[in-house]
This record gives C-alpha cells, structure tokens and sequence, in this order.
C-alpha cells in the first residue's frame, strides 16, 4: 500500500465503549466521535487495535445496546472510502457479522501483516501472545472455540448473558483501573514476542494494544514496538504519515468523570 500524498494511518486501542459508569463511557463515545470526525479528511486506514467494546457478544438477531454514535461514524467511513479494520479483544472477542454487514468494518480475530510505503507492520491486539501466561491462553482459547459460543447463546438468555458480560467487565475495571503501570522491556510480554519475531522475520513495527500504557520501544537497529495505550482517561493513539510513526494524544474538550 502507498500512501497518497497528505494523508494518514491511525491505530488507536482499548475505549471500553459501555465501561461503568456509563454516563462516562458515553461522553468518552461523543469525544471520541468529535476526534474522528477531526481527523476524517487525512486519514487513509483507521485501525482498532482491540477492546473497542468494555464488553460484546453478538447473538443471531440480538447485540448489545448503545454505540448508536460510533457505529455510525464508522459506517460514514468506510461509506465515503476509508478502511476500517477493527480487532477482537480480551473483552470483546466475541465479533461475527454484524459489524461487517452494518458498518463496512472488517473484523480481525488474529494480528495481521501490512506494509504501507515498504515499512512492514505486524498489528493486533496482542492478548495472548509472547510467552508464558499459560492460564489466560487455555481461557481465551475456550472462549473461542465454536462450542463454547453455541452453548453461550443457546442457554443464556441475552438479557442475563450481556449483564453477566458487563458485570465481569465492571468488576476487573473495578480491581485494576482504567491503566497498567509501565513494565521494563525484560517482563512486557508484547515486547519480548516482537524479539522473537524477529528472529526469524523482520517488521519494521510491532503495533499493539492490550496493555493500557502507551510505548514506544527500539528492537535492534531498525524495528520498533508501539503499545497504543488506552482511551478510558489518557486518549493517546498512532499515527503514521508514510515516513513517520508517532505516538500521539487527542485534546480532551471537556473533563470525564470517572471512578479514579
């Protein structure tokens, strides 16, 4: 892919949209709805590095309330031409057709590979991935696996099923707050993934999320690992202009209150 001359390539992770309380969540969607808009006119790709959703399962004819504005502002990106890849998260794996088939975006449910202007990007959520944490792995891939999603929908009623999501979701957000502390490079899973990568192919950069702390590391001489931090209180985000990746932070045009 290259790049046409003045526009961009945004990575942003981690909203939370319908995070408690949701007064909160909703004024972050209509922030989040004013930078969007702000940066329609330049933006090439929009990509959704995971956890867009504090919580998500789609039934066949049912999915969860609210959204009504970021849905549709998707919708008018990719109806006027700008690509939108969004990818499932640790909270919000749970993606099918709905979203492809009402807003145009395309879902990822595994990290993809890009190159855009001969830069390569390798680009996901990252949960799961780097080694060790055993545990979460078996989990995530229960929560994946075809029969799990069928006994979910078929014994749960939805009602019960999505307030059950979202209490889990309130109760870890609860427990350990909107962001993570900074972790050294040695115990970054995310990192230590994008060195043993590149032991055997080379990215110019690592893109994730997951981890709720914006960094921007040096691997080697030539690749970077970026973590796109969060969107709950801090807004930060990628950018790349084609020759430049940077990592940024919207302007808050008014204060959100939230529970910290």
């Amino acid at each position: 892919m290259i790049l046409e001359p003045g526009k961009k390539v945004y990575f942003i992770s981690d909203i939370h949209l319908g995070m408690y309380p949701v007064e909160g969540s909703r004024q972050r969607e209509k922030e989040l709805v004013r930078w969007l808009e702000s940066i329609r006119h330049e933006t090439a790709m929009l990509f959704l590095l995971g956890d867009t959703f504090d919580f998500w399962y789609e039934y066949r004819k049912v999915v969860p309330k609210g959204f009504v504005r970021f849905l549709a502002q998707m919708a008018s990106f990719t109806e006027s031409g700008i690509p939108v890849h969004i990818f499932s998260g640790n909270h919000d794996v749970w993606m099918f057709d709905y979203l492809p088939r009402e807003t145009g975006m395309v879902v990822h449910h595994e990290p993809m590979e890009l190159e855009i202007n001969g830069k390569k990007f390798m680009i996901g959520h990252g949960d799961g991935l780097g080694p060790g944490d055993i545990s979460y792995k078996m989990m995530k891939a229960v929560f994946r696996s075809k029969l799990m999603q069928r006994l979910f929908a078929s014994w749960l009623h939805p009602n019960f099923a999505l307030s059950l999501g979202q209490a889990w979701s309130k109760s870890r957000r609860l427990k350990k707050g909107p962001t993570r502390p900074e972790l050294p490079p040695g115990q970054d899973q995310l990192f230590r993934f994008a060195v043993q990568t590149l032991r055997s192919r080379h990215f110019d950069y690592f893109l994730f999320g997951h981890y709720h702390f914006p960094s921007d590391q040096p691997i080697g001489l030539n690749s970077r690992y970026i973590n796109t931090g969060e969107w709950i209180q801090a807004n930060t985000y990628a950018v790349f202009d084609g020759q430049e990746l940077r990592l940024e932070k919207a302007p808050a045009s008014s204060p959100v209150k939230t529970l910290w």
